[in-house]
């Protein structure tokens, strides 16, 4: 491919240098934010060598190359726009005058919690592999390994302190890293989340029977009670603390006098927002998080295998929207609070989405005629059964229409199948085939088996499909 000479016809149906704003690419895809989408040629961009697909979500116009040929491009690119130090997030920000007040919300959950997702998946990984050792009968009938070797019990002991840090400590991460976000300064979020599971509190996960029993430590100020209780594993309560933290630490700034803003900013930020947290905002939020996990918790557990259909089933759509980042604040809270859920049930049906995505891509790869359309929609169905959906969704599956809905379809019925059998997962990973290490290992087996029915029922409907549409074609023609 002549990189420089597709970069620069690419420019050119794009509306010319002065109508990007931004410039940036991640994995498969390039990410530019415009100044008038009007001036864009889609035809022509579509025809242009390397392209497997585009389309526009929260602000911003999206161009799939695949891995390799997006670097290739994005160079060139940067090179004829001068854009050479962004990054996606710059190109979100660029496009966030586009976006409507839900897609805001998704990208600020998102900007939160992308950060933090590699310490989640580290803990929950690690979690995985302390449950694959001490797992009864998973290897030995009757058994575990920790009982078939007892050398490797200290082994799992450490590996057990190693998994439940992350969760442990969750409101540092994520105080961190939403004052970061809500313009605040992110060390002083870190003290925030130190001081909601600092050890002189009660344990969070210990509150439930504390309350029931009537000893929950408590601070008695002036005639008020405040509960002396942490926040481990918390999610919400994180979020609109680290908010509230940001807005008066900048509120604090605009009148405290700078000689003296080092030292009464930092002090009286942490004072109002801890006292806030303690008083108002956590024990409010503590309940609202606990409802909301429950309701979706009882949502899952009561609708069985009628709710997991329906989730798999829009799974793919919320994809299209953006919408499924929030389901990583869901699913951190699931996660942290595993031993009452039991892991998330989100992740094993995401994996069943993107497998049949995956899998209808494929099917039409291994139909079709059209030379170019093979070229993208066979690795792309590859990269989808390995988590990575969007080439295939946009590129194949959205563009025929009739691979999309085989695909829903089969994520609906495999979705139905491994709720059936409650599979859930005990850590975040790439929702596809490698997401098997983060499934409970006693559901493994399950999993294989629903990859399997999402795999069969989307790639086969999609033949169907394919020859029907196909026949419709050539009835039209004759007539």
């Amino acid at each position: 491919m002549d990189y420089p000479v597709i970069a620069k016809q690419l420019l050119d149906h794009l509306g010319g240098k002065a109508n990007i704003q931004a410039l940036a690419h991640c994995a498969t895809r390039l990410r530019l934010a415009l100044k008038d989408d009007a001036l864009i040629d889609e035809a022509a961009i579509e025809s242009l060598e390397g392209v497997k697909g585009q389309f526009k979500v929260a602000g911003q116009y999206q161009i799939i190359f695949g891995s390799g040929i997006v670097n290739q491009v994005y160079a060139e690119m940067a090179k004829l726009t001068g854009m050479t130090e962004m990054s996606t997030s710059d190109v979100a920000s660029a496009g966030a005058d586009k976006q409507n007040i839900v897609q805001r919300a998704v990208k600020g959950l998102s900007d939160i919690f992308v950060p933090i997702i590699p310490a989640i998946v580290a803990g929950g990984l690690l979690m995985g592999l302390f449950n694959v050792l001490t797992a009864q009968g998973l290897f030995i009938d009757g058994q575990s390994l920790i009982d078939a070797n007892p050398g490797l019990a200290d082994l799992a002991s450490m590996i057990n302190t190693f998994a439940n840090a992350p969760f442990v400590y969750l409101p540092v991460l994520l105080a961190f890293s939403a004052s970061r976000k809500f313009g605040g300064n992110p060390f002083l979020g870190a003290a925030l989340g130190m001081l909601m599971v600092h050890p002189d509190l009660l344990n969070g996960w210990g509150f439930g029977s504390a309350s029931v029993s009537g000893t929950v430590p408590t601070w008695n100020i002036l005639g008020l009670e405040i509960q002396k209780v942490g926040y481990q594993g918390s999610v919400l309560p994180v979020l609109v603390s680290a908010f509230i933290l940001a807005k008066v630490e900048n509120g604090l700034r605009k009148f405290i006098p700078s000689v003296l803003d080092n030292l009464l900013t930092p002090m009286l930020a942490i004072f109002i927002t801890g006292f806030l947290t303690f008083t108002l905002v956590g024990p409010i939020t503590r309940d609202v998080g606990f409802m909301l996990g429950d309701g979706l918790n009882w949502l899952y557990d009561s609708a069985g295998f009628v709710g997991g259909a329906l989730f798999g089933f829009i799974y793919a759509p919320f994809v299209i929207t953006g919408m499924h980042h929030s389901f990583i604040a869901i699913e951190t809270q699931l996660l942290a609070d595993i031993a009452v859920t039991g892991g998330t049930f989100i992740f094993p049906i995401a994996a069943m989405s993107n497998v049949a995505q995956g899998a209808a891509a494929l099917a039409v790869g291994f139909s079709t005629k059209d030379i170019k359309l093979k070229g993208i929609a066979v690795p792309s169905g590859i990269t989808a059964l390995l988590g990575i959906t969007e080439p295939a969704m946009f590129g194949v599956n959205l563009k025929l229409r009739y691979p999309f809905i085989a695909a829903i379809t089969g994520a609906a019925v495999s979705s139905a199948f491994i709720t059936l059998f409650n599979v859930k997962a005990q850590a975040l990973g790439a929702a596809g085939l490698p997401g098997i290490i983060s499934i409970s290992p006693d559901k493994i087996s399950y999993y294989v088996v629903g990859m399997a029915i999402s795999f069969a029922v989307a790639f086969g409907m999609t033949i169907l499909l394919g020859l029907r549409a196909k026949a419709k074609q050539n009835t039209q023609a004759l007539a």
